[in-house]
């Protein structure tokens, strides 16, 4: 299936600096899987989609390339990361041991409003689930996740997530009837929830890890990627004359 158009996400910031603007939308624009793997960033094709002069993009490609969320071809030119299967299991393997510690260290600071919050997203999901939209399922897993995530009040450790969801994000969207198709949905969001209702954060990152790990081994028996051998083409039987 052809990967839709997406427009850059218009995000405004309060920083004034034109090359902040632009790190931060593109930044945005890679987690949610704006951007397909393998696919070129053309400096004056995305300053045009932006608004903005050349100079600014340049310098936010830089940044991001120095952050490993976009490789960099001999041209010069960036571009969306296409992992190999093994970088897909390790990023897999980072994210299920950095994501339940920021569960733990957040168990302190929940409070109901947090929890509230957790449980109308939880709806949401579920909704998107039922009605088929991955679009919506996978904003609304991202958030529920950050909204697990933030009371840690952890920049270091969130830091380091973000990182991971960089390299995810266009994966992720690329495999997005993969995950909205799979069946049972191998979400453990409500079972997270639970556990942190009765304050048992311990379990809800062991249940967290449970989830990553889970998704990871399915997306690895159905994903194809960048390493995977090519099937030789199949050959037709010469006809007799």
């Amino acid at each position: 299936m052809n990967k839709p158009q997406k427009t850059l996400p218009n995000q405004r910031f309060a920083s004034n600096s034109l090359e902040d603007q632009a790190y931060g939308q593109l930044r945005r624009a890679l987690v949610e899987g704006h951007f397909a793997p393998g696919q070129k960033m053309p400096i004056r094709r995305i300053a045009s989609e932006l608004g903005t002069s050349p100079m600014p993009v340049r310098t936010a490609l830089r940044r991001l390339i120095s952050e490993q969320a976009l490789d960099v071809l001999p041209s010069g030119t960036a571009i969306v990361p296409r992992l190999t299967r093994s970088a897909f299991a390790k990023l897999g393997m980072i994210r299920a041991a950095l994501e339940p510690l920021a569960v733990k260290i957040a168990a302190s600071n929940f409070d109901s409003a947090m929890k509230e919050r957790l449980e109308e997203l939880l709806q949401i999901e579920q909704t998107a689930r039922e009605s088929g939209d991955p679009v919506q399922l996978l904003r609304a897993d991202r958030q529920f996740l950050l909204g697990l995530y933030e009371p840690c009040q952890t920049p270091m450790l969130l830091a380091m997530i973000e990182a991971t969801w960089l390299r995810r994000g266009p994966h992720f969207w690329d495999a997005r009837w993969l995950i909205i198709g799979r069946s049972p949905s191998g979400s453990k969001h409500a079972d997270i929830m639970r556990f942190i209702a009765s304050g048992d954060f311990d379990s809800a990152a062991r249940t967290l890890q449970e989830e990553i790990e889970g998704t990871t081994s399915y997306l690895l028996q159905r994903m194809s990627f960048v390493d995977d051998p090519v099937a030789p083409p199949r050959l037709r039987p010469l006809r007799r004359k």
